[in-house]
């Protein structure tokens, strides 16, 4: 099988296009689930990498639960095979709760001085009353950083910035509506049933297994709408593997039903490279959510869903008149915090320190 590296300057980085390459065809079936993947070195001989770079694609595949490396043995097609490897299965429980405190490595010298160069750049503008969806800013800092940390391509009109997740739940049975039924993982976040059912919708619980909710349940399951956290679920810890994302994206277009991704805590399932959302794979079905709480602090309540382009104008007739329910101070610090580059130092840091710890 050919593997074409560009090496042009400003092209993608190799290890990444070979990762991208061996995805490619364990998806397609190319390289069926079992298949042993070519080795390292025959794969530095043929593409003329190095076997470090050759070993940092392979171990994003395994991160990802597209392959699975066996001692001894090598790196196995893991897509479609049925079980998650056992990286992937279960977090510490300790570490997926956002907690009471702050971290005690928060950047509060950093966040200090953003707060001081906010009211000195907008003056009487912190005081104005907030457009409906958010401030301008923070929407185009998202979308700035969502493409860098999870690939995914939408544009700042698709961000409603709302006051936590909770609020943000609330919003979606209010734009999908109330006659469909929404589909949980069973067992999961308790607050999440609680607001759909507290506006109205009718929820269905579906059992989880090793890698995410059973494929059985979910065949069964007569919902529109499935709500999931792909990564570090909570309480299960379970982080659903490739096999199982596609699934689910499948399941939804397959029934023309939407699927509730909730990011919480992804930034850190993986500690090397962020793991595809469910987002890339179908974003004509999926509505993206995420939060500060357990990024930076369970004090910063501002959360974002990115709506896929044919709700817009379904969100604008039905939702549109809602005032956001965060200040124009925080939204725009927050959107300094990360235009300037400093959420992702800051997300870089810890993970260097949870890989250490690892490590040791």
């Amino acid at each position: 099988m050919p593997w074409n590296i560009d090496r042009e300057k400003g092209a993608e980085h190799a290890y990444l296009q070979l990762y991208e390459q061996l995805r490619a065809a364990i998806v397609s079936g190319a390289l069926p689930a079992g298949r042993r993947l070519p080795s390292k070195r025959s794969l530095a001989a043929e593409t003329g990498l190095s076997l470090i770079t050759v070993e940092h694609a392979l171990a994003l595949l395994c991160e990802e639960g597209y392959a699975e490396a066996k001692p001894r043995s090598g790196v196995f097609a893991a897509f479609g095979g049925g079980s998650a490897p056992p990286s992937l299965r279960r977090a510490a429980l300790e570490d997926m709760s956002a907690g009471d405190d702050a971290p005690e490595d928060f950047p509060f010298s950093v966040w200090s001085r953003t707060m001081r160069a906010v009211l000195a750049d907008y003056d009487r503008r912190v005081l104005s009353r907030s457009p409906n969806c958010g401030c301008t800013e923070l929407r185009a800092a998202l979308a700035g950083y969502l493409a860098r940390s999870r690939g995914l391509a939408v544009k700042p009109e698709q961000i409603v910035v709302g006051a936590g997740a909770e609020y943000l739940y609330g919003l979606v049975v209010q734009l999908l509506g109330r006659g469909r039924r929404y589909a949980l993982e069973d067992p999961c976040y308790e607050k999440i049933r609680r607001v759909y059912e507290a506006n109205g919708a009718v929820c269905e619980a579906l059992p989880m297994g090793e890698d995410g909710i059973v494929s059985a349940a979910l065949a069964q399951s007569g919902a529109g709408v499935l709500h999931v956290t792909p990564f570090h679920s909570y309480p299960s810890g379970v982080t659903a593997p490739a096999a199982k994302r596609h699934e689910y994206a499948r399941w939804a277009r397959e029934r023309g039903a939407f699927i509730v991704e909730d990011d919480y805590d992804a930034e850190f399932a993986s500690l090397r490279r962020q793991i595809e959302t469910i987002c890339s794979l179908a974003p004509e079905r999926v509505l993206y959510l995420n939060t500060f709480s357990k990024i930076l602090a369970p004090s910063m309540r501002t959360g974002f869903l990115v709506l896929p382009e044919a709700l817009l104008t379904r969100y604008q007739e039905r939702l549109g008149f809602c005032s956001c329910t965060v200040p124009v101070f925080d939204q725009l610090v927050l959107a300094e915090f990360i235009a300037q580059g400093h959420l992702e130092r800051y997300i870089n840091r810890r993970k260097r320190a949870l890989l250490k710890k690892q490590n040791a």
